[in-house]
């Protein structure tokens, strides 16, 4: 059993930064692609960021140059960095993992989820 557990969210202004954090637990071996995917009410769920189990990486297009992913094996932890913060950005985010360290964009693949964390900007 696989178990995720964000924090970190919050609110801040426009401009600000957060660091959201991913915790898993159980069979997640540290070389799983994880990613993170952000909702907002009503809406579709969209992919913001994974990193494969190799370490490459992928951004959505509006988030490229301001958020940043990574993640410490050793601690089972991932990670997004979130620098100049739009009220655009404002949603639930939710850390996933796939089994296998393949990257992958599609949502279908990852079927371990967290329980979403707040971030909300102004």
């Amino acid at each position: 059993h696989v178990q995720l557990v964000e924090s970190g969210g919050g609110s801040v202004q426009a401009g600000g930064s957060l660091r959201l954090s991913c915790v898993a637990s159980g069979d997640v071996a540290g070389t799983t692609c994880m990613a993170w995917y952000r909702q907002a009410p009503g809406a579709a769920c969209e992919l913001v960021s994974t990193i494969s189990g190799d370490g490459t990486t992928y951004y959505l297009g509006s988030v490229k140059g301001r958020f940043t992913i990574s993640k410490d094996n050793t601690k089972n932890t991932l990670y997004l960095q979130l620098n100049s913060l739009e009220p655009e950005d404002t949603d639930t985010y939710y850390c996933a993992a796939r089994l296998g360290g393949s990257l992958t964009l599609t949502e279908a693949d990852f079927v371990h989820w967290g329980q979403g964390t707040q971030v909300t900007v102004s």
